[in-house]
């Protein structure tokens, strides 16, 4: 190879390198957490609830709270964690999935270490990783949430003989999802807002809308007929049934909201149920566990975003011009509320509460309430600057991935041009990603930061 052409070759090589790597996701973003503390404006009665909810909201739970550092009560049978805040903990209290990326608190999934806690005899499935996740299972042939671990072996487990799903077959079947913990910050701001607002939302903007093949509904509860918000698919109405669910589902809690216990096999109950109820003998401890969770999360301030730079405040507009505002709405108000300085207040959720199709690439196969297979809520992206993992399952770290999942279709960046015949892989978002992917480099990088300033 002559000089020259050595030179062309190393050319082409430093231009098509410069193409694939124009623009890139900036990672979580640095500094003090953007989120974790209680509304501002709330009166010193109030803000000493949060401190006494946020306390249970931390709280470790045993078998039969008799083990020590673990005197929450009703572990199990069957688990995903032992306590909201082991899964509600990046960038503080409250957040989301925590992870080794962070710059808050870096740690690894602590599910891992939790399968022999207390002695437990529980094996780590494969798709839980000490760099991963926090993530819960469910089959797709039942729709339910089927626990990682079970209380077999621990010390405080008596005779339990429950063994672990049979995770293995369920994933060489296809017949496995997973969904990791959407953050809590903000959402008695989401509470309060009235259905009317969410609807007169949804209908803004029609026209646009339609043109860009984007629908949407909202999710409604069977029994008032009332707008339900809570959750990866909007299928719960208010943060105490959010709470009562997790509860029962992610650490096996009965309570008051869901007051059966789960996989009650003979040798593996040990308590009455509902294990979390309201005490009648204590009037300084008046709550159930299900509503000191619940004020918490009602409490709790919404994220702060760090929106500064030119190229931060460019992306802002690109958020709105290539169509991601549509369904990933930036404000909403809020009605009268019970809680001081939240009546009336205009807050930036960046999502509409909505259920939109996403197509093929990031359908889970799963209903619940109105929302079918392919239908999930917007997810709010406030607090997304300093959030570890991406989309229902957390399959990703990438912003770029996770944007271009949106389409629907897999490598969406490289795919023909959409067509009414090809109408995204079933995701109404597949017009938005088009207008991205038109963008320049330099564009898409604006936009990247922008959302890092969430």
């Amino acid at each position: 190879m002559t000089a020259i052409a050595r030179s062309v070759f190393v050319l082409a090589i430093f231009v098509g390198a410069s193409v694939m790597y124009a623009q890139s996701d900036p990672g979580p973003r640095g500094g003090p957490a953007s989120a974790g503390n209680y509304f501002s404006s709330l009166n010193a009665m109030e803000q000493t609830v949060y401190s006494a909810a946020q306390a249970v909201f931390l709280e470790v739970d045993s078998v039969s709270g008799t083990l020590v550092g673990e005197a929450g009560k009703g572990l199990g049978p069957t688990f995903n964690g032992n306590s909201c805040a082991q899964c509600h903990a990046q960038p503080a209290v409250g957040g989301s999935s925590p992870g080794l990326t962070s710059r808050q608190n870096p740690i690894p999934n602590p599910q891992v270490a939790l399968a022999t806690l207390d002695g437990a005899n529980n094996t780590v499935p494969s798709f839980i990783t000490a760099n991963g996740p926090v993530r819960e299972a469910r089959f797709v042939s039942d729709g339910g949430v089927h626990g990682l671990y079970t209380i077999r072996g621990r010390s405080d487990g008596g005779n339990c003989q429950l063994a672990q799903p049979d995770f293995a077959t369920a994933l060489a079947s296809n017949n496995v999802i997973f969904r990791i913990p959407t953050p809590t910050f903000g959402l008695g701001l989401v509470e309060a807002t009235p259905d009317s607002v969410l609807q007169a939302n949804l209908a803004d903007s029609q026209s646009t809308k339609n043109s860009m093949g984007i629908s949407g509904k909202l999710n409604t509860s069977g029994n008032d007929g009332s707008v339900t918000r809570f959750g990866w698919k909007a299928q719960n109405k208010s943060l105490l049934v959010f709470a009562g669910e997790a509860y029962n589902v992610e650490q096996g809690v009965s309570n008051e909201v869901f007051p059966n216990e789960r996989s009650a096999v003979s040798g593996c109950v040990m308590n009455p149920s509902p294990e979390d109820l309201s005490p009648i003998n204590n009037p300084q401890a008046p709550h159930a566990d299900v509503v000191s969770f619940a004020l918490f999360m009602r409490l709790l301030a919404p994220p702060a975003d760090k929106v500064n730079s030119n190229s931060e405040k460019n992306g802002q507009a690109l958020f709105t011009s290539t169509g991601c505002a549509l369904c990933h709405s930036p404000s909403l108000t809020t009605g009268p509320a019970q809680y001081t300085g939240m009546s009336n207040y205009t807050y930036h959720p960046y999502s509409d509460f909505a259920l939109h199709a996403m197509g093929t690439v990031l359908a889970d196969g799963i209903s619940q309430g109105a929302a079918g297979p392919s239908e999930f809520r917007t997810a709010p992206l406030w607090g997304l600057g300093q959030r570890l993992f991406f989309l229902h399952d957390g399959r990703t770290t990438d912003l770029m991935e996770a944007i271009q999942a949106h389409s629907g279709c897999p490598n969406s960046a490289t795919a023909a041009p959409t067509t009414s015949s090809n109408r995204g892989c079933g995701s109404e978002a597949f017009q938005v990603i088009d207008k991205f992917n038109a963008l320049s480099n330099s564009q898409k990088q604006d936009l990247l930061n922008f959302l890092r300033a969430l």
